[in-house]
């Protein structure tokens, strides 16, 4: 067989396997635009209300990151994959439910803080699920390619389902949205049960999950405070185009989403190449470029352009840190190392809607850009510490 046959070979599996990343995270992002300007607009709460409930999402996957990894290590991917897909369905049945109850917006609102619970837990058993998956299937050799190209199915989904939520949310409401999320759970959780389990050989060496997250808390600061960035726009971009008048704030997500593919499919080997702390410090700088293209912007078009940018830099964040991450611990807790690491994601999310909600609150809507940029500026800073400290391999950064 052709090495251009192999290579096609691998792809063909290994989209089968992030495609479930896919579906998921197309469910979580229907609701990603719509739900702020609900909350806020349609309920009446505040957007320090807004960003907390947006965020209980992303406290609930935090949760479930540690269940997931050990799951993954002692029963293999498959039954985390199953369960997520479960989550994701019921959530669109309490979308619906608050749709139906939205003139009494308490009971609407408390709905919505189980829809998001739901679909944390959702989000916190399929995050390193089909990364393990395909690494146990395809082997350790395509890691940096599997990372890469599952992040190309979470943030396009991310990006293709807040676009289409919001065109969905216009003509059907919540209710449509809700139906949507109900099948595409059940279609996932079918294919899932389809294909064949695989389970870690050596998990008689295996580390506990704290210590391996300890093993990883390096890389995941440094994740975490580039996520800040990402989480400004995906929750308050929207917002922050009402706030200036300014139409289509549903584009700069896709925009994001664009550029964000576009980086790794086209920078797809620079992590093999150049080391993953490396590329991590050109991606934060790149990133840090286009938080200030907001924050500078006086129209949507400037706008669009740092939403843009942004995506384009926090591309290779996740897999360039994530490779060195897996590389300083043993095979039999890989499962634990990525749970571990995506809780930095997790948690700079969850951090990020109350945080910037209050930043708004306090001092305005054309503050949130600027303090998202500060922060991801110090992630940089963190990332250059960690190529500087000795105690790391070289191969490894």
């Amino acid at each position: 067989m052709s090495y251009a046959a192999k290579s096609s070979n691998v792809n063909l599996s290994l989209f089968s396997y992030v495609g479930f990343t896919f579906l998921g995270y197309f469910i979580i992002g229907l609701s990603l635009s719509v739900l702020p300007i609900f909350i806020s607009k349609n309920l009446g709460f505040n957007l320090v209300i807004a960003g907390l409930v947006i965020s209980l999402q992303y406290i609930a996957t935090f949760f479930l990151r540690a269940y997931s990894g050990k799951i993954i290590d002692g029963k293999g991917p498959k039954p985390a994959v199953l369960f997520s897909m479960i989550s994701f369905s019921v959530t669109g049945i309490f979308l619906i439910s608050a749709y139906y109850f939205k003139l009494s917006p308490l009971i609407s609102l408390g709905f919505l803080i189980i829809t998001r619970l739901l679909t944390g837990c959702g989000e916190g058993m399929i995050g390193a699920s089909p990364i393990n998956w395909a690494i146990m299937a395809l082997g350790e050799k395509h890691t940096a390619k599997i990372i890469s190209y599952n992040g190309v199915a979470c943030y396009g989904a991310l990006a293709i389902g807040a676009s289409s939520g919001v065109f969905i949310e216009q003509k059907f409401g919540l209710y449509g949205i809700g139906i949507i999320s109900i099948l595409i759970g059940i279609l996932g959780y079918v294919f899932a049960k389809m294909k064949l389990n695989y389970t870690n050989s050596h998990t008689h060496d295996s580390q506990s999950f704290w210590k391996v997250l300890g093993k990883v808390s390096p890389f995941g600061i440094c994740l975490a405070l580039g996520g800040i960035g990402f989480a400004s726009i995906s929750t308050f971009i929207t917002l922050y185009y009402n706030y200036f008048h300014w139409n289509n704030g549903a584009l700069c997500l896709t925009v994001f989403g664009g550029l964000f593919v576009a980086g790794r499919l086209v920078f797809s080997n620079v992590i093999n190449n150049f080391g993953g702390i490396k590329v991590a410090i050109a991606c934060l700088l790149v990133e840090t470029i286009g938080l200030l293209i907001i924050s500078l912007a006086t129209n949507s078009e400037m706008a669009l352009l740092g939403a843009g940018v942004t995506g384009l830099g926090f591309s290779l964040i996740f897999p360039a840190l994530g490779v060195v991450a897996i590389k300083s611990v043993s095979p039999s807790s890989q499962g634990s190392a990525l749970a571990g690491y995506g809780l930095f994601i997790d948690l700079s999310l969850g951090v990020a809607g109350p945080l910037i909600g209050g930043v708004a609150d306090i001092w305005g809507m054309s503050y949130i850009f600027p303090f998202s940029t500060v922060m991801v500026v110090i992630g940089l800073c963190v990332a250059y510490y960690l190529k500087t400290i000795t105690g790391f391999n070289k191969s490894q950064i």
